[in-house]
């Protein structure tokens, strides 16, 4: 962790269940809905909360209990439109998305928000999703590829008055995009584990989202990164996936924990699973997202039972403050109930991270 790092607060997105089944590959009950009334009470109730962004989720078929599916950009203005202060992460796929219309769509999102959207740049992992819309389904590296190309497009047409670019998958000449996005410009994030994901980050995002892990396995994969951009004259920040069960006793946060993976669905499991390891698989070094996950870490969709935010608030507090010090700037988290749980998050967990940064920091200044 750098100096600027202790510094600055963690900062706290979740994701928004605008695609129906939750969060949790199981048939345990959960009070969340995934339609535009309740989503629109929960960006409301994180924000009050203190949480900083709201990631929307892109899916273009059913499957794993998703059966239905609101599309991100739509979805996340709306989101904009309930708040004042909530900062939305529109999730984008090369391949449906053009980077013309992708720029254009945020840059008018940003004018109508007060430059409060963001975007995830989003490779993709499901081969069937790609088939069932028509897309070419490329391999490992060239998904990356065609990501980075995307990035680097959505950047020149923000920036530039005239961008021209000749690229693999993208060509530009002379294009000129007016009315451009507010400043500050919208944030890129982007997920993976992989080589490929970290190298890219390094390289063009603003955040790199990676799927939960370890406290020890987060602080290697940042130094990995950050070693990277650093030979890039490059800054990018990190955000780490977590599944929160906050409760009174510690007991009662790991019983909840072995009902959802008792009520587990078998079979939406194991069809995720072949379609994640296939993906991970395909990197080269075999280590994509979720190439090491087991059944139970699958049960949660980006491995957030790994990151252990299982426990009483004092404990959740704690571990967010180690991740921090691996070099985390952001948590991104789920949870079974969205609205009281995040709400309770605000109330009874952020409070305790802020007193322990400033037990570390006292210099430290909250955004």
């Amino acid at each position: 962790m750098t100096s600027q790092q202790a510094r600055q607060p963690i900062q706290f997105a979740y994701w928004v269940p605008n695609v129906s089944g939750g969060l949790v590959v199981s048939k345990i009950p959960q009070r969340t809905h995934w339609d535009q009334h309740y989503n629109r009470k929960l960006a409301q109730i994180a924000e009050r909360a203190g949480f900083d962004y709201a990631l929307t989720q892109i899916r273009f078929t059913a499957g794993y209990g998703a059966d239905n599916q609101h599309e991100s950009v739509s979805f996340s203005q709306d989101l904009l439109a309930a708040t004042e202060r909530l900062k939305v992460i529109a999730a984008l796929l090369p391949g449906p998305w053009n980077p013309t219309l992708a720029a254009k769509q945020i840059a008018t999102i940003s004018h109508l928000s007060d430059a409060r959207i963001a975007v995830n740049i989003v490779s993709g992992w499901f081969r069937g999703e790609f088939k069932a819309v028509g897309e070419p389904w490329l391999d490992h590296e060239e998904r990356y590829l065609r990501s980075e190309e995307f990035i680097r497009c959505l950047q020149g047409i923000w920036r530039e008055p005239s961008f021209t670019f000749a690229g693999d998958f993208y060509r530009f000449r002379d294009y000129s995009l007016k009315p451009k996005p507010l400043d500050p410009l919208p944030e890129i994030f982007q997920g993976g584990s992989s080589r490929a994901a970290r190298d890219m980050a390094a390289r063009v995002s603003d955040w790199y989202f990676t799927n939960g892990n370890t406290v020890e396995g987060i602080r290697e994969q940042v130094a990995d990164i950050q070693h990277k951009a650093a030979a890039n004259q490059h800054r990018v920040r990190i955000g780490v996936n977590g599944f929160v069960i906050a409760r009174d006793s510690e007991q009662q946060a790991k019983a909840v924990l072995q009902d959802i993976l008792q009520q587990a669905d078998p079979e939406a499991v194991k069809g995720f699973h072949h379609e994640v390891q296939n993906a991970g698989n395909a990197s080269p070094e075999k280590q994509g997202n979720w190439a090491q996950s087991t059944f139970e870490d699958l049960v949660q969709y980006n491995d957030g039972f790994k990151t252990n935010l299982i426990g009483t608030p004092q404990q959740i507090a704690e571990r967010i403050i180690a991740y921090k010090q691996a070099g985390v700037d952001l948590m991104l988290l789920g949870f079974l109930h969205f609205q009281e749980e995040v709400e309770y998050f605000g109330r009874e967990i952020i409070p305790l991270v802020r007193e322990l940064e400033q037990q570390q920091t006292p210099e430290l200044t909250h955004g």
